[in-house]
């Protein structure tokens, strides 16, 4: 018996499993290859970042980092990497990265969610010319955006 699992949309940038009784038979383009992995995730991270400092609608998600951007960039790039099926740079580094906890320190109510979003969503735009890989990253980042606000 063959499962094929396709995203037709997408198949020829991002791959495809195939199973053939039981086993993968066709390699597997994760993510992070499929958008050109490290180059693109740094020049993503950057950007974002990069908006981030400069966006006047994005002053308030700015106020809750350090007046220096450097390691937060650095730390998001290596989660991003780990994330979107890269070499996992963040969890060799510093472990699991419990990132709801990890951001306690920082109030994030739901301006600055949007802001963060606002940010990350022009960064994608800009750094990823496919419209179904943004599409597919986009989802799961939303998600997870929201599960970081910790007021209201």
């Amino acid at each position: 018996m063959t499962v094929a699992i396709v995203f037709p949309e997408v198949h020829e940038e991002a791959g495809w499993i195939v199973f053939r009784d039981g086993f993968v038979t066709e390699k597997v383009t994760t993510l992070y290859e499929a958008i050109g992995g490290d180059p693109i995730v740094r020049a993503l991270t950057h950007r974002f970042y990069e908006l981030m400092d400069s966006l006047p609608e994005a002053k308030n998600v700015r106020a809750v980092h350090p007046p220096s951007l450097e390691g937060s960039e650095e730390k998001f790039y290596e989660y991003m990497s780990g994330y979107l099926g890269g070499p996992p740079l963040y969890t060799d580094k510093r472990g699991h990265p419990r990132l709801r906890s990890r951001h306690f320190v920082a109030e994030i109510g739901p301006v600055e969610r949007d802001e963060w979003l606002l940010c990350f969503r022009r960064a994608l735009d800009e750094t990823i010319s496919s419209q179904a890989l943004r599409d597919l990253i986009w989802a799961p980042v939303e998600r997870l955006a929201h599960h970081m606000q910790n007021k209201e």
